[in-house]
Formats: structure tokens, sequence, C-alpha cells
């Protein structure tokens, strides 16, 4: 873990009659990478491409590839479905059927995964073979620029659908846990389905100001009892719906009046690490997992108020096994979770940037070229201020 390198490979080529190439434009470093990196996503195969996020221009396609041409501008979803099965049918892309070489039940096939995931080499390249490119690739207007069909190919989809699996209605009163990336486009998606106000939950102030900047009300996890706050700003009764934004890297408070209870349950997180990541290899401060695992899940159900609807886009692995069920039942709440269908809202949302209804591209912080990607990853990894989504561009 921890191993990763800027190297000369082979230009991909056609594998399949359902494949693309394509000539990456820009891609992005997301918080799944460093799930992978650090080792709560186990199961790296060495000499994956890594990187799930892209935009680009078609170079070549397969025979069976009807409805694209070379020159054609792009943008990739992160997930990879056949758009044939039951499953891609029926929206669910991220469940697909076909596209796992690993067989229907290994669940979700992405760009620069785990073996499981495929494993499908991934999009922080100069070139990228795309399966079922006639499904996944979605054309871009000129409208839309690269800057902001980065942010449509992975987290603003999953900032939707985490906002969508939250079952918000008109009027509703929300708390997003964690305002990385996905967290601040579930904040904008909130409010786009009708959220009356979203309560932010970060430990980092520069995330909780680009919170605010959405309209969010920021509560900063380090200064005070999350739960407690949440309670106080919604007259004792708690939000509507919860969305857990944050995932197995959730860090436990380090101080304020939270810190006290996380450091008595020091012990069962360092255990929940220990069997979430056994391989984990940090490098002093520079690719450590999450020390709470399941501090954010519990804060969000401990918070959210009876028969609400708590909504988990936050990546978790098979080896996490610590959800706190009996809160959740005991509340009679509703758990919606999974991977993004990115397929099915991408085309929604191209169309939204595309008549000016919203920009992405404002979440967007810093762009460096991909020889720089290695300090990219660093800085993003520690979560320097500032660093908050990370295009990549390809040197020519």
């Amino acid at each position: 873990m921890g191993d990763i390198r800027v190297d000369e490979v082979p230009q991909p080529k056609i594998k399949d009659p359902h494949d693309a190439i394509v000539r990456i434009t820009a891609s992005a470093i997301c918080g799944t990478d460093l799930h992978m990196i650090r080792g709560t996503l186990p199961g790296m195969k060495p000499g994956t491409i890594l990187g799930h996020e892209g935009v680009g221009v078609v170079e070549e396609v397969g025979p069976m590839v009807r409805n694209l041409k070379r020159g054609d501008r792009v943008v990739i979803p992160s997930t990879i479905g056949c758009g044939s099965c039951n499953y891609c049918r029926s929206g669910y892309f991220a469940q697909c059927d076909e596209a796992n070489p690993n067989g229907p039940a290994a669940g979700t096939a992405f760009f620069g995964g785990p073996e499981m995931t495929g494993p499908f080499d991934g999009l922080q390249a100069e070139y990228a073979r795309v399966p079922y490119a006639n499904v996944g690739l979605v054309k871009l207007p000129d409208q839309v620029t690269d800057d902001q069909a980065i942010l449509i190919s992975d987290i603003y989809p999953t900032g939707y659908f985490g906002a969508e699996l939250a079952e918000i209605k008109a009027g509703d009163i929300v708390a997003v846990w964690g305002c990385g990336p996905v967290g601040l486009f579930a904040i904008l998606s909130a409010f786009q389905l009708g959220a009356s106000r979203v309560i932010a939950v970060d430990g980092i102030e520069g995330r909780l100001n680009r919170a605010r900047d959405l309209g969010a009300e920021a509560v900063d996890y380090n200064q005070e009892d999350p739960v407690q706050a949440i309670r106080d700003l919604t007259g004792g009764a708690g939000p509507d719906r919860a969305i857990d934004a944050v995932g197995v890297d959730s860090e436990r408070p380090k101080t304020g009046p939270a810190a006290e209870q996380a450091n008595q349950q020091a012990g069962q997180f360092a255990q929940e690490v220990q069997q979430i990541a056994p391989d984990a290899n940090p490098r002093g401060d520079q690719w450590k997992p999450g020390d709470g695992p399941s501090q954010a899940v519990t804060w969000a159900l401990d918070s959210l108020a009876k028969a609400g609807t708590l909504s988990i886009i936050g990546v978790y692995p098979q080896t996490d096994k610590f959800f706190p069920i009996g809160m959740a039942m005991n509340k009679n709440v509703t758990v919606n979770m999974g991977n993004c269908n990115h397929r099915k809202y991408i085309p929604r949302l191209v169309s939204m940037v595309e008549a000016g209804t919203v920009d992405p591209a404002r979440i967007l912080s810093h762009v460096e070229p991909m020889g720089d990607v290695i300090e990219a990853y660093k800085q993003f990894d520690l979560r320097k201020p500032g660093w908050v989504k990370v295009e990549l561009v390809p040197g020519r």
C-alpha cells in the first residue's frame, strides 16, 4: 500500500467490439483513490492505473459502438455497465451483471479499482480503454467545459444520488456528514431536491467555509459535540434526513467536547481499523487510514430524527462490519445505500450544466499537470488547506 508511481505504459487497444479508446483531456483525484492507497479498500493488483474520473476525445471505436465517432468529446462515468442486463435496464448500472469479469455476484465494476472490481485500468492517463462505450460514454456539448465535465464524471452524480437516496422532500432538514467534494455536491443536490435547511458537519474549517458558501449551516466536530449541536439547531428532534458522505476513512475528533468520548472509544476504533485494513502501510502522516471508521455513521444515526432516512454514499469495503444496526432499528430509521449508478444521472446533470442552472466547477480547487500527480496525491491525502478537488491535465 502507498506505492504509487508515474510510469510509461503501453497505449491501450480495442479488446472487445463494444470498446472505445479515449484520449483523456482531464482526469481527477478522488477520495476513493485514497481508500485504495491507504489500504481501506484492499486488493489492488500491482500495476493497475488509478483514477475513475475522466473527460476526453474519442480516438477509436469498436464495431458495436454505433453512436460515437472519432473526435466526439465525452465524459466517462466512473462505474461500468453493459446497458443490456436487467440491472442496467432498471437504472442499477453499478450492479451490472455483465461488466465485472469476476462474475455477476462480484459487485460494482469501475475504473482503477481493486481486483474484485475487474480490475480495469483507470483514467489518470493519456489514453484509456472504455468498455461498453456505446452505453457509458456521454457526449458533451460545447458549452460544458472540461473543468465542469470532470466533476460530472463521478462526484456530482454521487452527491445527487446520495440526496435522492435520502428521500428528501420539500421542507426537509438534511444533515450532510463530510464536506469533501462528494459531501459538497450532496449539499447542493439536497437544496435542488427541496431541502429547506442543510446542516454540514466536518472537522476542517476550509471545507466548512465551502459548505457555507453553498448555503449550509456549519458544524465543526472539533469545536462542539456534533450530535448535540444538530439537536440544538433542530429543536431537539434532529434532521429528517442524513447523508453519510465520509465512509470508512472517518476521523474521530481531536479537540472539543466530543473528543473525550471518542478517546474512550479509541481501542474499539483501533480494532475496527485493524480488521478493515490489515495491510495498511502508512508512512508517517501519509496514507494513514481514518482513525474512527464507524464514527461518522454512528453520529449520523444518533442525531437523525426518529423514522428518518439515512443515505450512505461514503465508501465502506466488504471488510467493514461495524454498522450500528441496533440504533437504526430502534429509531425506525430507513437506510438506503450503495455505489452510484453514474450513467443514470450524467445526462441529466450535463443538461443542467449546459443550461447554466449550476456550475459544478465552483467546487474545483486545483488544476495540476499529470506529471505532478504524486505531489497532488500527497497534499490531498493530508487534507492540506484548500485542497478540495484536484483536476489532472495530461501532458502532450
